[in-house]
């Protein structure tokens, strides 16, 4: 009615037939619905590209040390691993090191219990695995990660993805997860996530753990712990990476991992960081 003229439009297919000409298929929006910055930049430059300029866009997979450590995941250990590598293995979940092969770059039994030594032999390699073991638990390995290495310059250099770890003696894992280690992950944010002092030896935070290696009191070997300012308590409140009520314990060995480069690959955080966010 009041067409004047034009033909008349097909009335729309009934419900029924309109499902039958619909494919069973999910659609691209139940799929994917962009955001509404990404639809303003595909308006006026179009669609965004896989790899721009030929680089790899940011993610968890290619930049997994930019996220706070993983806690309920395990590395699998690779092939040619010896038996103290594929021990420690599994802590290496997201990060730069997880499908790298380690070496044993720093044994304090025979390198020294000191602190020049210890940057000798750590510094400018990499991210690195700090072990150690207690006069007390001789069996149950603690330690940390720094994502950062060392290069000695006497300065904090930070990361989100550091972590403390503790070996459950006891095989269980206060993750809940049924990993044989606890971690604890950086808080705070990334700063300060490892004291790189050329006077002493491996720090997380200004107290979380610390192995000074000095010569004070004539005890190299001495190391503390303080959690909750830079890394996080155990589930339970102690606020010890050694345990309750041990906020200073004696060192039984001491043993730093890095990653092997082949030679003329490029090692990161080799040298100083001043304007280092994570």
């Amino acid at each position: 009615f009041f067409n004047f003229g034009n033909p008349a439009e097909p009335e729309p297919p009934s419900g029924e037939e309109q499902k039958a000409k619909e494919p069973e298929t999910t659609s691209a929006k139940e799929e994917y619905e962009p955001d509404a910055v990404e639809k303003m930049f595909s308006f006026f430059f179009g669609k965004p590209e896989e790899e721009p300029f030929g680089l790899k866009r940011f993610g968890k997979d290619r930049f997994p040390e930019q996220y706070p450590a993983t806690v309920d995941e395990w590395a699998e250990p690779l092939e040619g691993d010896d038996e103290d590598v594929a021990a420690l293995r599994p802590l290496l979940k997201n990060t730069n090191m997880e499908f790298r092969k380690l070496q044993l770059t720093y044994s304090a039994s025979k390198q020294g219990w000191d602190a020049y030594k210890f940057h000798q032999y750590v510094d400018r390699k990499g991210g690195a695995l700090v072990v150690c073991t207690t006069t007390e638990n001789p069996s149950v390995l603690y330690g940390g990660y720094n994502p950062k290495g060392w290069v000695g310059y006497g300065e904090a250099r930070g990361s989100i993805a550091a972590f403390l770890f503790k070996q459950n003696s006891d095989g269980s894992s206060n993750n809940n997860d049924g990993g044989d280690f606890t971690k604890l992950r950086k808080v705070g944010g990334p700063g300060l996530a490892q004291m790189d002092y050329p006077e002493a030896g491996p720090s997380f935070g200004a107290d979380s753990l610390v192995i000074p290696l000095g010569s004070s009191n004539n005890n190299p070997k001495m190391a503390r712990s303080k959690l909750g300012s830079y890394y996080e308590r155990f589930a339970d409140g102690t606020n010890s990476l050694f345990g309750k009520g041990k906020s200073q314990v004696q060192l039984r060995d001491l043993k730093v991992y890095h990653g092997v480069y082949e030679e003329g690959e490029y090692i990161p955080f080799t040298d100083a960081e001043p304007f280092s966010l994570s």
